[in-house]
């Protein structure tokens, strides 16, 4: 059995035990919008031809960012030296500027880094610190903000609350910006995964353990209904195969996908990575209320 197909019925088994407890809970209601919109952008490699690509992209969409906060939440791990890890930084970059120029008021970047407890030095070794400086972007440590106790809009967890930083609370327009990438608990990790960051290390854990102790999962559907992405701009240009989120091989998908949907983006993403959308637990039943999956309820933009 090849690796990926050993993580996806991993997956599926985890998602199976998930499924006999999804039968007692409930979501508070139908999230989901009458329909979805993707697009789908090809790319080599990361350049500067990404400003303008990723702003050509977001017009598409004709968002209302004009006057709004807007905050960038990439996936932002741990710096392995020659792993697609994380979100690439001047991907992270392109995607500041191209809210800049359809008018945000303003653009952060904010992360609750999962394994390396020191932000600063993670920020400044993955080379975003040049990309934050030479754009005069803000960075929040989401690990260490200032907190409010939130109740979360779905069950599934049983955690009742969460504490999560003000940034996030207060910002306008949230962007899961993913690094594409297979996980060994969860099949994949991808724009509601990538949610997890903004649950923080300093009352959590590393990484994140009570969330892990409250299922993977259950955690990434209470997370996204209390805080939903408004967009999500998915890393695939390489993303990663094999033992992820940290430790398996480059893939060069040469993709980048936009949405105004994170189901709708990871159901493409999954299928992207070979990967049936309903066999991973979180998204086919974030498909019930949170996001649309099925192509009758999805646009695909060009």
């Amino acid at each position: 059995m090849k690796r990926r197909d050993w993580l996806i019925a991993s997956a599926a088994v985890t998602g199976s035990a998930l499924t006999m407890r999804l039968q007692l809970r409930k979501y508070s209601r139908d999230l989901r919008p009458k329909r979805s919109r993707v697009a789908i952008l090809h790319i080599d490699q990361y350049s500067d031809k990404l400003d303008d690509l990723i702003h050509d992209g977001l017009r598409l969409f004709n968002l209302n960012i004009r006057g709004k906060s807007v905050l960038l939440k990439p996936n932002m791990v741990e710096y392995i030296p020659g792993k697609p890890v994380n979100t690439d930084p001047q991907l992270i970059g392109a995607a500041a500027e191209g809210f800049l120029r359809l008018g945000a008021a303003s653009v952060t970047v904010a992360e609750g880094p999962g394994h390396h407890r020191d932000t600063e030095l993670l920020v400044y070794e993955t080379g975003l610190a040049d990309q934050l400086e030479h754009r005069k972007i803000r960075f929040v440590d989401l690990n260490r903000d200032e907190l409010i106790k939130t109740k979360l809009r779905a069950n599934y967890s049983r955690l009742g609350h969460l504490w999560l930083p003000r940034t996030i609370l207060a910002t306008d327009f949230i962007v899961s910006m993913p690094k594409v990438k297979t996980h060994h608990w969860t099949g994949v990790t991808l724009s509601m995964k990538n949610m997890f960051g903004i649950v923080p290390g300093c009352r959590y854990g590393w990484p994140k353990n009570v969330l892990h102790w409250a299922g993977i999962h259950e955690s990434i559907l209470d997370i996204c209904a209390t805080v939903r992405p408004h967009f999500a701009i998915a890393d695939a240009i390489v993303g990663m195969e094999g033992d992820g989120p940290l430790n398996g091989s480059p893939k060069h998908l040469k993709t980048l996908l936009l949405a105004d949907d994170a189901v709708a983006a990871d159901a493409s993403l999954a299928r992207l990575m070979g990967c049936e959308p309903t066999k991973v637990a979180h998204i086919r039943e974030a498909a019930l209320f949170l996001g649309n999956v099925a192509d009758e309820r999805v646009s695909h933009l060009t």
